[in-house]
């Protein structure tokens, strides 16, 4: 079967271009005789009006002439001198029509020749009658000479006329060769098209049955390789909370470090220094540096308390989500001169997903920190039926949301924790409008 494939693959394309370059040579044969023809009729045409013309304006330069001679009545001249003047130019008109064919302009030459004469029989007439010289114009005007010469250029025009009827029914004849022969070829063309066609036809049922079972074996291995994607989307996912679980353990672990062992070292070195301080006297300059120390042990003492704070709130296991929120954004605003508002509502969510709604909010305030250059912050937290609202709204730089990297502005990570959490979070910005950071999460 494919062995047979082969020729009809090969043959359909060449038939459908030899009957393509066949039509478009019939088409622009019979386009180039038919013009030809439609030229010549055309011509024809106005040969046979431009004849009758000239025999009309003849008529009326005979009348004109002949009323003036009968009456003396100048006003008799006028249409004749205008009939004169057309007949010059149908003269000229049919010099250029017979021009390009020397084997009529022959007969044209011998109208002209008539027409001459019969032109200088009737000025001859009229000048005689303009002399008064009434012997010699009737004599011209009994004579049979005007009417023969009427005759001739008559005789001469249907000659004319009959030789360019039968050109131009050369040219009907033409034309219908012409279209005789576009129907034959357009016949030929269009069986050579549809053996084509149907050639083409077996061909394209052919590649379709093998694109569709290659697009079957594609769908079996895009299914596959889409299943392979979601099972290791999923235990990246499960790893990505796996690892923010351990963070947070860790976080805890290191927190509760401190704070055993860094605390009870740096209060039990402010109690040392509170012993010597009251044993060394009163020289200034021990006391002086008593006191520095003992400033520097406070300052390490609320080090120590903000890092744990960062690393694992107390103030969210003691005091619950909106306490913890408002001792951070407060501290915050200390730190970073921010002019910031909030708007917090009492919320009902198990610990996790606290955890997460501080972390977002504590991750988006450090980046309109670091990054924002923002004057104003309001934070708020509302609790709807069903959903917590959350949203960190600032007037600071902005940026191109579209032209941000996955893991930029910590974005990846929070938007993990809010999906880990069951619910949603959108980033709103644009550069020189400020960022809108809203997450929507589900009661528990």
């Amino acid at each position: 079967m494919r062995w047979f494939a082969i020729p009809k693959m090969t043959i359909s394309l060449p038939l459908a271009v030899i009957a393509a370059v066949a039509l478009i040579g019939i088409n622009e044969t019979g386009y180039e005789q038919s013009t030809r023809a439609v030229d010549e009729m055309t011509r024809s045409q106005a040969t046979h009006a431009t004849l009758n013309r000239l025999l009309q304006n003849m008529l009326d330069a005979e009348t004109g002439q002949r009323g003036y001679m009968l009456t003396g009545d100048t006003r008799y001249l006028e249409p004749y001198t205008s009939a004169i003047v057309q007949v010059n130019a149908n003269l000229d008109e049919l010099r250029g029509i017979f021009r390009p064919h020397s084997d009529e302009l022959n007969g044209f030459a011998r109208l002209a020749l008539h027409v001459a004469q019969k032109l200088s029989e009737m000025e001859l007439s009229v000048r005689l009658r303009k002399q008064g010289n009434e012997d010699a114009w009737k004599f011209v005007m009994l004579t049979d000479v005007g009417r023969e010469h009427m005759d001739a250029i008559r005789e001469q025009s249907y000659q004319l006329i009959a030789q360019t009827s039968a050109r131009m029914r050369d040219s009907q004849a033409q034309i219908e060769r012409s279209l005789l022969l576009a129907r034959i070829g357009i016949a030929m063309v269009a069986l050579i098209g549809l053996l084509a066609f149907y050639m083409y036809l077996r061909q394209t049922s052919a590649l379709n049955r093998a694109g569709l079972r290659e697009q079957e074996a594609l769908g079996r291995e895009r299914d596959r390789l889409e299943s392979q994607v979601r099972d290791r989307t999923a235990s990246l996912g499960e790893l990505a909370t796996h690892l923010q679980q351990v963070r947070e353990e860790e976080r805890g672990h290191l927190a509760r470090e401190l704070h055993d062992e860094l605390g009870a070292l740096l209060t039990a070195a402010k109690l040392d220094v509170a012993r010597l301080k009251s044993k060394v006297g009163t020289a200034p300059d021990v006391v002086e540096r008593l006191q520095h120390l003992t400033e520097t042990l406070n300052s390490g003492i609320a080090l120590k308390r903000r890092i744990i704070e960062d690393l694992r709130p107390s103030s969210l296991a003691n005091l619950g989500l909106t306490a913890s929120l408002e001792i951070l954004t407060r501290e915050f605003a200390e730190r970073s001169g921010i002019n910031l508002e909030i708007n917090f509502e009492t919320v009902e969510l198990d610990q996790s997903a606290q955890l997460t709604v501080y972390r977002l909010v504590q991750e988006s305030l450090t980046n309109i920190g670091k990054y924002a250059e923002a004057k104003n912050v309001i934070v708020t937290l509302h609790n709807y039926p069903g959903y917590v609202a959350l949203e960190v709204r600032d007037d600071g730089n902005g940026f191109s949301v579209d032209n941000v990297r996955p893991a930029s502005h910590g974005l990846a990570g929070m938007r993990h924790r809010v999906e880990s959490a069951g619910g949603k979070l959108s980033v709103t910005s644009a550069p020189g409008q400020g960022t809108v950071v809203s997450a929507v999460l589900p009661h528990s």
